[in-house]
């Protein structure tokens, strides 16, 4: 036999559930509400905070469904803090009296708003990506006839030329013209190598001293001898 647990929380909800029905009970009653009619005021009350709650357990960004939450629980502590003996419950005001005889309608059209209220339909499944087909190899074409060609055999060399013929003169090479200034300087560099060596400079050493090319050292050192 299983072991009835007791719970601390559902003792509690069973004893504000008792003492909040009976104060719409007494509520309803002292509205005008006679007989079975007051006590369907409180089954009316929580049947819509449950309603609400579940709705809200479904989709808890439902706006509507925090309203109606609302409205049926500022019913149920309105009902208990008037009576607390902050009102006369032998002369209820007159908004009370409508207040009470209008819940019905306005908890009946809560309750069949929450039950009945659309859900967003689930996502559908993305369809899966079509896979490709192979690639078709292309049909191979028949191999053409290949024709080989014989390559055509070298010519015979022709003789040298005799060595009396005349050769073509040739071309004397440009002089280089030094520019004075340059001159100048590659005198100086040379007396001074020559003071310190002994001997005078040649054209690789003027060449590397200047950083000219060859032909340009090889005119300074012939204008220098």
């Amino acid at each position: 036999m299983p072991r009835i647990r007791i719970d601390a929380v559902l003792v509690q909800a069973v004893i504000a559930g008792a003492l909040s029905f009976a104060h719409l009970h007494d509520l309803a009653e002292a509205a005008g509400q006679d007989g079975w009619k007051a006590w369907a005021y409180p089954i009316s009350v929580d049947l819509l905070l449950v309603a609400a709650w579940r709705r809200m357990r479904t989709t808890a960004d439902n706006r509507a469904a925090w309203a109606w939450f609302i409205i049926a629980l500022a019913a149920s502590l309105g009902a208990n803090v008037a009576t607390a003996g902050l009102l006369d419950l032998n002369d209820v005001p007159a908004w009370l009296r409508i207040l009470v005889a209008g819940w019905p309608a306005l908890a009946f059209l809560g309750g069949t708003l929450l039950v009945h209220a659309p859900t967003a339909a689930p996502e559908a499944d993305p369809k899966p990506a079509p896979v490709p087909a192979p690639p078709v190899a292309p049909a191979t074409e028949p191999a053409a006839d290949v024709t080989v060609e014989r390559a055509p055999e070298p010519a015979p060399e022709l003789p040298a030329a005799s060595s009396s013929e005349p050769a073509p003169p040739s071309v004397p090479a440009p002089a280089v013209t030094v520019p004075p200034a340059l001159l100048d300087h590659a005198r100086k560099l040379s007396d001074a190598h020559q003071a310190t060596t002994g001997v005078r400079i040649d054209s690789a050493t003027l060449r590397a001293r200047l950083g000219v090319p060859s032909p340009l050292a090889d005119a300074i050192t012939a204008q220098l001898a």
